[in-house]
């Protein structure tokens, strides 16, 4: 303005670009923000925008992570989820958590790392939803989008960027990767067979197809894959299809799609895989669903949809076609990469520098380790392809899968009304990580896991030998004289470190994470064997060896606060506080093989020292499993939801879609608890 007062001042311009760069302001941030809003007077609030702008971006952000020289850059990313989907426990920890872990410790080992994800927007799960709904497709992805957030904020998720699908930069970076596709004769036209629900009055998304599996005969295969044989399948060869919205038979029309010619990439795409599997961290699972896949033959796959919802095709013969959600998705990468730094090509076009990690559930495992890649490779632009892909087999709930729908499962907006920390959470579900084979997540297992592990095992070492600095010596380290058992327990506690760094360097987290409890362990043992609270009571010589033990367990506490921080960022973060521990050990403790060092000499003052965890009692986790069940969800979801259409004045096909699931549900209930499905007879009125 002419009199030299701004609009907005440095406070909100601050906080806007905190909110639109997707990153959360730190609490000496937030401190300074709320200093500035109410301590500074207007009068002093008189720079000229360009340079309040300056100053908020070099006090508030730290440059954009770019590949450095002469260090390990890593890029890692964890598959993109839908956005119209809540995200269930199984989901949190095949993608986000996975990631989440492994990012950390990369950091702990000084690595150069950039870890991004984002929502998956497009496609006719989203049309669907907003149609359930009666929003636009673009108010259902910023609804969810922000549920996601929230869910993985609450996760403690540390993600470098979170981005989305339905951005500028996916449209440009997607349709640049066509135009190369199709300048090198990487794509061919042809007709296909699709099917159509006349009564939803559109083209089918393969999703929202299910029918009879034509290879394995599975009753529940979706119209793009089967979920139990893994085979890929077109859905015209569904036998018995239904429209997974109205539950009619849909029919069969043709239309003329664009495909990908696989066969054409395959030879290229082999070399790569050799030399990605043979020198990169593939689970098992990837390596063997890709090889499956290879074995099977490659086939043209179509990249083109009949739909509203999606990044246009730029082609002028398919200017009413929006890009296929396989091959449009996982350039979400790359476009939410584009959306964090201007420089995402020094990320993604440079394979020298950049080791790519993918984290995802093994059913997503096909469209990462062949089709994406074809992609890139036929658009021959030296992007950055996959070097470790990192697969999880699924995890079911108790003896059965989540669903939503039924009410059945935790759900990640859920998660947090347990009052249960979101740490533990973390801490069971890294437990219990489907690494080899599909693994269940259990209420029962869950408290046993925290009442043993946690309470009476990590956090009972802990807190003892913090407890006896503060009792036994004032509050200060005392001095420590190693005796042979002494230097045993050091090397042993050297020996799990090191365990721990092989594990974790190969993305083994679950197994990692046992030679954390196997450290204190030890030290517990140690403790009980040497009975300082004993010894402290003696001779000279006995309070010594009391203050070398009680020396020796704060010291592998501290060391323990930086192997856990990875896994419980919280609960590490409060034992630092409690020990008052040097922030340097973070940057220490894990470089090269693993040094434990003495982080807590002779004379360092510790703070105040408490319980890190409280016991799950045996009520309070039958409560939370009668409440995950299913079996007060239906009249209470359903009826209220079929309620809100019909206020919503929905369309009446989608009103009775969701009046028959409600039946259909009911049934299946009434199945399972042994009762007869159909209604009871209703008794005649008396005349």
């Amino acid at each position: 303005m002419s009199s030299g007062q701004h609009l907005f001042s440095s406070n909100a311009i601050c906080r806007y670009l905190f909110e639109v760069n997707g990153q959360d302001s730190s609490e000496l941030c937030n401190q300074w923000l709320e200093w500035e809003a109410t301590v500074l007077q207007p009068t002093q609030i008189h720079q000229c925008p360009e340079e309040i702008g300056r100053i908020c971006f070099f006090f508030f952000f730290f440059p954009t992570s770019l590949p450095q020289e002469g260090k390990r850059n890593l890029l890692v990313t964890s598959a993109l989820p839908y956005v119209n989907n809540v995200p269930h426990l199984g989901n949190i920890i095949g993608c986000v958590l996975s990631a989440d872990v492994f990012s950390r410790y990369g950091r702990l080992r000084d690595w150069n790392m950039l870890f991004v994800c984002g929502t998956d927007e497009y496609g006719t799960a989203t049309e669907n939803k907003a149609r359930e709904e009666g929003l636009t497709p673009q108010q259902i992805c910023d609804k969810y989008h922000a549920i996601h957030s929230s869910i993985y904020k609450w996760f403690q998720i540390d993600f470098d960027y979170f981005g989305r699908t339905t951005t500028e930069k996916q449209t440009e970076i997607a349709q640049d990767i066509f135009w190369r596709l199709h300048k090198h004769d990487f794509l061919m036209e042809d007709t296909v067979e699709q099917l159509r629900c006349e009564s939803c009055q559109r083209f089918l998304a393969d999703r929202f197809v299910e029918g009879i599996c034509p290879h394995c005969t599975y009753p529940e295969a979706r119209g793009d894959q089967c979920d139990k044989c893994g085979r890929l399948i077109n859905a015209v060869e569904l036998r018995e299809p239904q429209c997974k919205v109205c539950r009619q038979t849909p029919v069969i029309r043709s239309s003329k799609h664009l495909f990908l010619d696989l066969p054409k990439l395959e030879t290229q795409l082999e070399q790569w895989l050799d030399k990605s599997t043979s020198t990169g961290d593939w689970t098992a699972n990837a390596k063997q669903i890709t090889r499956s896949w290879l074995r099977d033959g490659l086939k043209p796959r179509c990249i083109t949809r009949d739909l509203k919802w999606g990044t246009p095709v730029p082609h002028p013969d398919f200017k009413e076609k929006v890009f296929y959600v396989w091959f449009d998705a996982p350039i979400g990468y790359l476009s939410i990469t584009a959306n964090y730094t201007d420089k995402w090509e020094k990320w993604w076009k440079n394979p020298d520098q950049v080791e790519l990690y993918n984290f995802m559930a093994k059913d997503n495992v096909p469209f990462h380790s062949v089709v994406f890649p074809c992609s890139l490779l036929g658009a021959q632009d030296n992007y950055t392809l996959v070097g470790h892909l990192v697969a999880t087999e699924y995890l079911n709930y108790e003896d059965t899968k989540f669903s939503k729908s039924r009410g059945v499962g935790v759900f990640g907006d859920m998660a947090k009304d347990t009052n249960i920390p979101s740490d533990v959470w973390r801490f069971y579900l890294l437990y219990v990580r489907p690494e080899g084979q599909d693994s269940a997540f259990s209420w029962a297992d869950m408290a046993t896991k925290n009442n043993s592990e946690l309470l009476n095992n990590l956090g009972n070492f802990i807190n003892r030998a913090g407890m006896f600095v503060t009792k036994f010596f004032d509050g200060c380290v005392p001095v420590m004289e190693l005796q042979q058992e002494d230097k045993k327990l050091l090397a042993l506690v050297g020996w799990e470190l090191q365990q721990y760094i092989q594990l974790m360097d190969k993305v083994k987290i679950r197994d990692a994470l046992k030679h954390i409890l196997n450290i204190s362990r030890h030290g517990n043992q140690y403790i009980q064997v040497n009975e300082p609270w004993k010894k402290i009571k003696g001779e000279d010589t006995e309070r010594l060896r009391a203050g070398t033990v009680t020396g020796v367990s704060v010291n592998i506490a501290c060391l323990l606060s930086v192997m856990l921080f990875p896994y419980m960022p919280t609960v590490s973060q409060t034992i630092r506080d409690q020990l008052n521990a040097p922030q340097s050990i973070i940057s220490t403790m894990l470089q090269g093989n693993g040094t434990f060092v003495c982080a807590l000499s002779a004379g360092h003052r510790v703070g105040t020292v408490s319980p890190l965890f409280q016991k799950l009692e045996v009520d309070q986790i039958e409560a939370l499993k009668k409440r995950f069940s299913g079996q007060q969800v239906f009249d209470v979801y359903y009826g209220d939801k079929v309620r809100a259409l019909k206020t919503q004045k929905a369309d009446k096909a989608v009103i009775t879609a969701e009046v028959t699931k409600l039946l259909d549900l009911k049934k299946q209930l009434a199945l399972a608890e042994g009762k007869s499905p159909e209604p009871a007879p209703q008794k005649g009125k008396k005349k």
